[in-house]
């Protein structure tokens, strides 16, 4: 937001440069009207937006945007964005993923101990077990979802849409599924097709694009 600096702000400001410049010979002279003048407006702002909520309110335009914005974020909740570019996987793929980050500074505990060094490479799965798959999958897809719901309990995976309303088939299936946001883990994996699993094996993680038999799982 831009600000203009009017009336006695400007007299502070020009006080100040003259503060800094120091003495300096000022002359006056009468240059005459080069064009037409007007008077200088600063109506007060907040006044200004706080009548027209009161306008708002009391019109009843204000509860009409309110309830309009809640719906608007709960149809987002319930149906978010679909994760652009995954399509159904046409050819069985599987690949490493390494894990390991390389520290761009030193990190130490409040004794200042250190704890990772700078340029040093630190691979979590020597520090973690990830015990749950991660599988992904279009929720609209009902080939998709009867393979990933028969095969992968709560405890076993996570079970992540790309696509669909979790919040809906979790009333319909009485389980848990989670929604990847703007394809962040599908972009970090380099998932490109659902289904697709990521599953620990020693010290990566194996991700694997399975493909689906017409009519039944693979």
């Amino acid at each position: 937001m831009r600000m203009l600096v009017t009336g006695g702000l400007a007299v502070a400001a020009t006080i100040g440069a003259l503060i800094v410049i120091g003495p300096m010979r000022l002359e006056a002279k009468d240059y005459g009207q080069a064009a037409q003048t007007f008077p200088v407006i600063e109506p007060d702002l907040l006044s200004t937006i706080e009548n027209r909520l009161k306008r708002a309110e009391a019109s009843g335009e204000l509860a009409r945007t309110n309830e309009m914005f809640a719906k608007r974020v709960e149809a987002k909740v319930r149906r978010p964005d679909p994760v652009s570019g995954i399509t159904p996987a046409r050819t069985a793929r599987s690949w490493d993923f390494d894990p390991s980050i390389t520290m761009e500074r030193d990190i130490r505990d409040q004794k200042g101990n250190l704890i990772a060094a700078k340029g040093q490479r630190i691979n979590p799965l020597d520090l973690v077990t990830i015990r749950q798959d991660l599988v992904f999958i279009d929720g609209d897809d009902a080939d998709q979802l009867s393979w990933a719901t028969a095969r992968y309990s709560d405890i076993k995976a996570k079970i992540i849409f790309v696509n669909g309303s979790p919040i809906e088939q979790m009333t319909a299936k009485k389980r848990r599924f989670y929604f990847d946001q703007e394809g962040k883990l599908t972009s970090r994996f380099g998932i490109e097709h659902t289904p697709a699993v990521v599953a620990q094996a020693g010290k990566v993680m194996k991700v694997t694009e399975v493909v689906l038999k017409a009519g039944g799982p693979s």
